[in-house]
């Protein structure tokens, strides 16, 4: 676990329609439907600008703490004259200070479990923007590994 403090990341994917909780594992749902949704629809290739093939998924628009509803997306960086193409939308995660946590093991469980240990954690959450990273270190499923910042 450590601290960063990152630059404005602007990002052009998909938004999860509506919000999702962790209330009696929704957003378990809700997240895994939407990537379904993301790589089905090959949302990957059709974004313009993009600064790399690091995929985004972003926890954002919290209306409380974890137990409360928020929103969820999935996208790619992109240089911040990126036009967004019809279907998509963008999203901006502010410039402030993050924890880094990374997550290692057998996909999707290891995420999960850096959720759990972060929502039990005495991490001071800021509740702004959270968010994971997919790279090449998460393509192997059986050893995966997944960058996880939050605010």
């Amino acid at each position: 676990m450590q601290k960063t403090s990152l630059k404005e990341i602007k990002l052009i994917g998909i938004s999860l329609q509506g919000k999702t909780t962790n209330q009696n594992g929704q957003s378990a749902i809700d997240c895994g439907s939407h990537w379904q949704k993301f790589e089905t629809g090959n949302y990957a290739e059709k974004i313009p600008n993009k600064m790399s093939n690091e995929i985004f998924a972003v926890y954002h628009e919290y209306e409380g703490d974890h137990t409360a509803p928020y929103s969820y997306f999935i996208g790619c960086k992109v240089d911040s004259a990126a036009a967004v193409p019809p279907g998509m939308t963008a999203l901006i995660i502010p410039a402030t200070e993050y924890v880094k946590i990374i997550a290692k093991g057998i996909m999707p469980d290891c995420v999960a479990n850096a959720w759990r240990n972060i929502w039990t954690s005495d991490i001071k959450r800021a509740y702004k923007a959270d968010f994971e990273i997919y790279d090449e270190r998460s393509k192997d499923w059986s050893d995966a590994e997944v960058d996880i910042y939050i605010s």
